[in-house]
C-alpha cells in the first residue's frame, strides 16, 4: 500500500491507497517542530482503527510546501513504515512539461494539482485550490504547467481583517442572505464571500482571455472549494482528492528511492 503526505501551510493530510481505493485519511495541524514519534503516535493509532498495519505500508510519497516539516516527515517513514519516501520536487518525471521560468519555485502542491486533473480531467484547465493561500495552476490540453496566480487564502483575509481594524471581530465564512449587511458581520460575510466569488470570476476571465480559450475548464479543491463553488457557475466540479491524487500518480511514475545514509534536514537540492 501507498502512504501519501500532502504538508502544507495549516495542515497535513496523510493518506493509504491500498491500489484500487483510498482507505483512509487522517489531518493534522502543520508544526514544524513536531517530530516523527509525534505523528506515529497518533497516525498508527488511527490506521489500527481503519484495520492497516504499518507493515501493510510498502511505498511513500511526500509532497510539501514546509521545507522545515520535511525532516521528521520522512524519518517518520523510515523508522515507522521501513521505507524511503519519494519527495515531490521539479526534477521528477512528471510526465508533463513545466513551462515557467524557474520550475524549482513551483509549489510542490501546484504540480500535483495539476498532475491529478489533466490526468482525470484533461486539459486545458485551471485548477484553483482554496488553501493557506488561493492559487489557480493553468494546463494546457497536452497537460504542460503553464504557472498561474496566487492570492491570500480567505482565512488570511479575515485574520488580517480584524487585526487591522480595531472594531471588526472575527468571523466564520458563510454565504450571506443577501449582498447588502444589515449589521457588521453580515457586512463582514458579504464582502468576503461575494469578494472572492469576484476574485474566482476575474481570474479566470482574464486567463480565458489570456489563453484565447473561453472552454477552459475549472476543478476546485480546498476546504472551502465546496461553499464557494455555490456562488458561481465558473466553478465546474469540486474535487477534493485532487493533490491526494497527484501523490498517487507521481508515485507510479517514479521508481522508489532507496536510502543512501543520513536524511537531509531540507529539500533535496533541485
Amino acid at each position: 500500500m501507498l502512504l501519501a503526505v500532502d504538508a502544507g501551510n495549516t495542515n497535513v493530510v496523510f493518506a493509504v491507497h491500498d491500489g484500487r481505493e483510498w482507505r483512509g485519511r487522517w489531518r493534522i495541524a502543520t508544526r514544524a517542530d513536531r517530530t516523527s514519534d509525534e505523528y506515529a503516535v497518533w497516525l498508527l493509532f488511527l490506521m489500527q482503527q481503519a484495520g492497516l498495519r504499518p507493515a501493510d505500508v510498502t511505498r511513500a510519497v511526500i509532497g510539501t510546501v514546509v521545507p522545515a516539516a520535511l525532516y521528521n516527515l520522512r524519518r517518520l517513514c523510515r523508522d515507522w513504515f521501513a521505507c524511503e519516501p519519494l519527495v515531490a520536487r521539479s526534477t521528477l518525471d512528471w510526465g508533463f512539461a513545466i513551462s515557467v521560468d524557474r520550475p524549482q519555485e513551483v509549489g510542490a502542491d501546484r504540480l500535483l494539482n495539476a498532475l491529478s486533473a489533466h490526468h482525470h480531467y484533461r486539459g486545458p484547465l485551471i485548477v484553483i485550490d482554496f488553501g493557506t493561500a488561493t492559487t489557480f495552476d493553468v494546463v494546457d490540453q497536452d497537460g504542460a504547467y503553464l504557472g498561474g496566480v496566487i492570492a491570500p487564502g480567505i482565512n488570511l483575509s479575515i485574520e488580517a481583517l480584524h487585526k487591522a481594524a480595531a472594531r471588526l471581530p472575527r468571523i466564520g465564512i458563510g454565504r450571506p442572505q443577501a449582498a447588502i449587511g444589515r449589521d457588521t458581520v453580515s457586512a463582514m460575510q458579504s464582502g468576503i464571500f461575494w469578494g472572492y466569488v469576484g476574485l474566482i470570476e476575474g481570474i479566470v476571465s482574464r486567463i480565458r482571455a489570456e489563453r484565447e480559450a473561453a472552454t477552459l475548464k475549472v476543478i476546485a479543491t480546498g476546504g472551502l472549494a465546496p461553499l464557494l463553488a455555490e456562488g458561481t457557475t465558473v466553478i465546474e466540479r469540486v474535487d477534493q482528492d485532487i493533490t491526494l491524487e497527484g501523490l498517487r500518480l507521481l508515485a507510479m511514475r517514479n521508481p522508489a528511492p532507496t536510502y543512501r545514509g543520513e536524511i537531509s534536514a531540507t529539500i533535496p537540492s533541485e
